[in-house]
């Protein structure tokens, strides 16, 4: 199996974020593998099981299930991952995230940028509502350095009118007048749609 080009920062990242994910769910016990996450409808051990698809699954297999999911990605990720943790253990799911610490796969278009943004972003759905510890400040603020305007509107977040400014590393989104400093997991979070920003005091 091919391995990352650990030369590259974001790829260094993405090793260190699934280390330190595949540390945390190491000490879980069976009720917050069942613990509902970010992510409506799955709880932490479908999340997993989402994460780890790449692994477990062909990109062959994967691009059917999508077409016969009528096109619709998050339908079919959906079904796939309740199918999934209906029929692996989450040891199993564990073993196939430390299995690929430094497996190269990334998204679709989503460059080494992706490959870390979804790591860190599901990560978020498990530890969030777990209140285990976040991901570093300055690995978010690589992810929002490197992502486009596409990428951030893909999540469909309006910051017209609003800047978001970290308070725990040199990060920055958005131009407008109204200010709002929050931690860099926050800003991640309310740019993803995993919680709401208040509205901006006018």
């Amino acid at each position: 199996m091919d391995t990352l080009n650990l030369t590259d920062p974001l790829a260094r990242e993405t090793v260190a974020e699934r280390e330190r994910l595949t540390g945390l769910l190491s000490d879980l016990h069976p009720d917050q593998w069942a613990a509902n996450s970010l992510c409506a409808g799955w709880r932490v051990r479908e999340v997993v099981a989402h994460m780890t698809t790449p692994y477990r699954h062909t990109a062959e297999s994967v691009m059917a299930g999508i077409v016969g999911a009528g096109g619709d990605f998050n339908r079919f990720a959906d079904a796939l991952a309740k199918q999934d943790t209906s029929q692996v253990s989450d040891a199993d799911l564990l073993t196939s995230l430390r299995d690929n610490i430094e497996n190269p796969w990334q998204p679709p278009g989503g460059g080494q940028a992706g490959a870390l943004s979804h790591d860190v972003i599901h990560g978020l759905d498990i530890t969030e509502p777990l209140g285990l510890p976040r991901p570093p400040a300055d690995r978010i603020r690589l992810i929002l350095a490197s992502a486009g305007e596409g990428q951030l509107a893909y999540f469909g977040v309006d910051l017209t009118g609003r800047r978001l400014v970290a308070t725990d590393t040199d990060l920055a989104l958005g131009d407008g007048p109204n200010v709002t400093e929050l931690p860099a997991a926050d800003i991640l979070l309310a740019i993803t749609g995993r919680t709401v920003l208040e509205p901006p005091i006018r």
